[in-house]
């Protein structure tokens, strides 16, 4: 006797091409129809110490497909709560085109990807790549209306220029507080000896910025962070996975001890969900030849299906 498990392919997770959660592929962005339309950003020509996030995007899709059993939903226990079932369309749309040592043409192709998803009305979901990708993705929302980011990270990114470098991994945050566009930041993870001088952090606050420590963010707890963004602000989420301490997340270029661990960036993720309206999601700093467990990906993957599982209930719910 057969039952119903045994027709089909069972097309398990190391079967198949390596798109994100197996979702489908559209390689013609003019018709992408779906609510989360994901694209891969492989540029680190940013980085200021280890290259390597140019490997992000292929390491985190490979790594996503560990979550990729059925598309009917994943049932949550502790939230009694079923996160993406089929109704929430996702699709890959593979990567932006990279031209070696050129930074202002790979960001030019990244933007039109971020634009590209906008104009069908998906969710933008850009997986790096260093952060200086995130330059690209936020000026894509110049027609968006306002909206407030929130970082996740171990460093400001808040530099002006360095020896005439103003679109490197450093900078995507002043970069950010430029645009009209943009009402503010919440900085949430900064911590130790950091890329950003003093200077860097009083012109932050002055343009707009909260900055919080992990220590800080551990002492408020997930709901005292997103209490300090402001009511009724449309997100913008951008994540470094070297948020996260490197005893977890090794996988990346710029590794600082003393961060978060998983359940501290999940449940903050969670309730901005619940609060706000996303519109937009970057993860960056994969790297993944630093991690030869292939940990690093995995998180990073995990925390992306996560996060788009809490939108789009939170949408559902009201």
């Amino acid at each position: 006797m057969t039952n119903s498990y045994d027709t089909g392919r069972l097309n398990l997770p190391f079967v198949g091409i390596s798109t994100f959660g197996k979702r489908p592929y559209v390689e013609d962005w003019s018709s992408i129809d779906a609510d989360v339309a994901i694209l891969g950003a492989p540029f680190d020509a940013g980085t200021q110490w280890r290259a390597g996030a140019r490997f992000g995007p292929r390491a985190v899709r490979e790594a996503s497909t560990l979550f990729s059993f059925g598309h009917a939903g994943a049932y949550d226990h502790e939230d009694d709560a079923t996160y993406l079932p089929e109704t929430v369309r996702i699709v890959d749309m593979g990567d932006a085109d990279i031209i070696h040592t050129d930074t202002e043409g790979s960001h030019a192709n990244i933007e039109t990807g971020v634009r590209a998803a906008l104009a069908a009305g998906a969710l933008p979901v850009t997986i790096g790549g260093d952060h200086s990708v995130n330059i690209p993705c936020i000026r894509a929302f110049d027609s968006q209306g306002d909206i407030h980011i929130l970082q996740i990270d171990a460093h400001l990114d808040f530099v002006d220029e360095r020896h005439g470098v103003m679109h490197g991994h450093g900078n995507p945050m002043r970069r950010a507080a430029e645009q009209p566009y943009v009402t503010g930041l919440t900085q949430v993870g900064i911590r130790n000896v950091s890329s950003t001088a003093k200077e860097g952090y009083d012109d932050a606050r002055a343009m707009g910025s909260d900055i919080l420590s992990v220590r800080q963010a551990r002492a408020l707890g997930p709901q005292g962070v997103t209490d300090r963004i402001p009511t009724g602000a449309r997100l913008y989420i951008t994540i470094d996975i070297d948020a996260f301490c490197p005893s977890i997340a090794p996988g990346t270029g710029t590794p600082s001890h003393g961060g978060f661990l998983y359940y501290e960036v999940l449940e903050i993720l969670q309730a901005a969900a619940k609060r706000h309206e996303v519109v937009g999601i970057d993860l960056v700093e994969v790297a993944p030849d630093y991690d030869p467990t292939g940990s690093t990906a995995i998180l990073g993957a995990q925390v992306l299906m996560n996060l788009l599982g809490f939108i789009f209930h939170a949408r559902a719910s009201g």
